[in-house]
């Protein structure tokens, strides 16, 4: 079977994740994976002037939104993967794959989908019960952007900023119903972000945002 082809634009922002190959985890102290993946941003940044939207590092994947205004996703992101599975396999001194496969990708084409992806990805830690709240994961650009964090690379969210930092928080932590999570992490798996529509109504099932 012939790979998919990913048609890559500039206009919209894009949820990218992957995960570490047979779901293990990373083989090094997070606090380290985290200098790692810090330092290729900013990188990402410099080179490829990626913009991030919001990053989350989990136990063994990641979450991101970024958009790409020089029309460049798949060559910064084959640079991206490349270095952060060198750099963790150099530290951890192993010569195994980190990477289960290649990134992937949701393009995001609405302002609604947007929210309903920003707020899945800030909530992961809580929905894995890694944290009780969002501000209190570490491994999150959100406490770098209001300030219990400092961070090397810039996180272009207008979200935060649009809704004021409080009200901003106070809606990521307000838990959705369990079916609208579903809802948006299957939606996700999609190239294009999509929501499964109700049968009876044609409209979207998810409608938690701000």
């Amino acid at each position: 079977m012939s790979r998919k082809i990913n048609i890559e634009q500039s206009i919209y922002p894009y949820h990218i994740t992957n995960r570490c190959i047979n779901r293990e985890w990373f083989e090094l102290p997070m606090e380290k994976v985290w200098e790692i993946f810090e330092e290729q941003i900013f990188l990402l940044q410099r080179g490829f002037y990626f913009k991030i939207h919001s990053f989350v590092l989990m136990n063994n994947h990641f979450h991101m939104l970024l958009s790409t205004p020089e029309n460049n996703l798949s060559k910064g992101m084959c640079y991206f993967m490349k270095e952060t599975g060198r750099q963790i396999n150099y530290e951890s001194q192993r010569i195994n794959q980190v990477w289960g496969g290649r990134f992937f990708r949701s393009m995001i084409s609405s302002e609604a989908h947007y929210q309903h992806a920003y707020k899945y990805v800030y909530r992961n830690p809580v929905e894995s019960f890694l944290c009780q709240d969002v501000l209190s994961y570490k491994y999150s650009t959100l406490p770098g952007i209001v300030g219990f964090r400092k961070l090397i690379f810039t996180v272009d969210d207008t979200t935060i900023f649009d809704m004021g930092a409080e009200k901003c928080i106070d809606w990521l932590n307000r838990t959705p119903k369990k079916e609208n999570t579903i809802a948006i992490r299957n939606g996700l798996k999609k190239a294009t972000f999509q929501i499964a529509k109700c049968p009876l109504t044609k409209k979207e099932l998810v409608i938690d945002i701000y």
